[in-house]
């Protein structure tokens, strides 16, 4: 783990770690594949976490724990896709959440993060930055929850998470995490258009008298 956390290359000024690098360049291959619909998705997912929890673990505890979290929800994904995959090519087949899905998750996000930042703040050893590290923390759960039950939405739940994990990664010194970010944004609205129009067609009403 050491060796993960030394120094790879020097970026704009940027001092670019081993494991923040390997972890990402794993989380940007698992974001294709889960674009792609792929069950390999959730694996490269794991082995993203990994890494990553090392990088961030001592340092950003909301992160590490997001790792760890991460970790254990790419198992819970890998499941529930080899359950509900479709039989041809063995990807998932998408949808829209429903309303009360919309809402139950959106209140898990607003109450988790209170409760989270919360205790970060009760306890400034677990994190120097507890609002946007909670954030980050509580947003990502939602959005592989949403990724796991093959929800279309999980990719705002995503751009949410960007959206605060950007400067919040160069703050940290974090800066191949800050790159990798923008690159996260550009691959989640590739990947929420196609999930979009996929959950599109398959909520259309089939036409009596038309072929299934």
């Amino acid at each position: 783990m050491n060796s993960l956390n030394s120094e790879a290359f020097t970026l704009f000024g940027q001092h670019i770690l081993w494991s923040d690098m390997l972890g990402n360049v794993f989380g940007l291959a698992a974001l294709a594949l889960g674009w792609r619909r792929s069950l390999w998705t959730w694996p490269v997912q794991f082995v993203s976490g990994l890494i990553l929890f090392a990088a961030f673990y001592g340092h950003l505890t909301g992160s590490a724990g997001k790792q760890a979290v991460v970790m254990a929800v790419a198992l819970y994904g890998f499941w529930q896709w080899q359950r509900g995959r479709s039989t041809a090519g063995g990807h998932i087949s998408p949808r829209f959440a429903t309303w009360r899905e919309r809402t139950a998750m959106i209140a898990a996000a607003v109450i988790g993060t209170v409760a989270v930042a919360l205790l970060f703040t009760a306890y400034p050893s677990l994190s120097w930055d507890p609002w946007p590290d909670a954030y980050i923390f509580v947003g990502t759960i939602v959005a592989m929850y949403a990724q796991a039950k093959g929800m279309t939405e999980f990719w705002i739940a995503w751009l949410l998470v960007d959206v605060v994990g950007v400067p919040l990664n160069f703050a940290n010194g974090y800066a191949f995490s800050g790159f990798v970010y923008v690159i996260y944004g550009a691959l989640v609205l590739w990947g929420m258009r196609d999930w979009w129009l996929r959950s599109r067609e398959a909520a259309r009403p089939v036409l009596e008298g038309a072929p299934a």
